[in-house]
């Protein structure tokens, strides 16, 4: 189990205090165990992706985060800077109040904008979509909850986008559900899932991939697979 799950795992650091050693463990132990990728902040990207030249590992990078508050041009020049850098996977935050009114129109053209900038960088960079899905189906019923889950899937596969993704784990809303991984795969359609934020022991990590969860991201990802305590409640 925990080398099929280690193989799911962006290996995550995004705290505002993170400094240079701790990424480079971060680095270390993704080669080590074997994630997907490490995911960090703008800063790291270009050591990131120098150590890891010559890994399978990737070097995934957030971008409009964690707001996604920014308007669409500067997170796509924020985007390409990244993949410039050597990033080859984006995390984007889509822009809240569109999501929560469902207007799939305006969210499908800041994300197209993201796209086109990035894949002009390179054609092969993967785009992932943070739509922070606890905010969305909170204080609503059931109904309306899979209504916006439901047209945040179609904002991201009509965009080129290739995964949505639960949270940054930064909202006080929360992170990552089982109900919200398991509404993204219902209406998914050909997109990825990503279920990040609150993510932090083997069990949970299981749950998630259960509700179908493609890829998984978390700070903890070497006590998910050593069975180690992880502690806190990071990422």
């Amino acid at each position: 189990m925990s080398n099929n799950i280690a193989s799911k795992i962006d290996h995550t650091n995004l705290k505002a205090e993170a400094r240079r050693p701790q990424i480079h463990r971060l680095v270390s132990e993704a080669q080590e165990y074997g994630f997907a990728s490490v995911c960090v902040n703008g800063v790291f990207v270009a050591d990131c992706a120098k150590a890891l030249a010559n890994s399978s590992v990737k070097t995934c990078a957030v971008a409009g985060f964690p707001l996604g508050a920014m308007k669409a041009t500067h997170k796509a020049i924020e985007a390409t800077g990244l993949v410039k850098d050597g990033a080859q996977e984006i995390d984007v935050v889509a822009h809240l109040p569109n999501l929560i009114r469902k207007d799939v129109a305006a969210i499908k053209d800041e994300l197209m904008e993201v796209v086109k900038a990035v894949r002009a960088a390179n054609p092969q960079v993967i785009v992932k979509v943070i739509v922070e899905s606890a905010c969305l189906m909170q204080e609503v019923d059931d109904a309306e909850a899979e209504a916006r889950i439901a047209a945040a899937c179609q904002a991201v596969r009509e965009s080129g986008c290739d995964f949505i993704k639960t949270s940054t784990g930064f909202h006080s809303a929360g992170g990552a559900t089982v109900e919200a991984v398991r509404l993204m795969k219902k209406h998914s359609q050909g997109i990825y899932v990503k279920a990040a934020g609150g993510i932090r022991t083997a069990d949970d990590a299981q749950r998630m991939i259960d509700a179908g969860a493609d890829r998984l991201g978390c700070s903890a990802g070497v006590a998910i697979v050593t069975g180690q305590s992880a502690g806190g409640a990071g990422y």
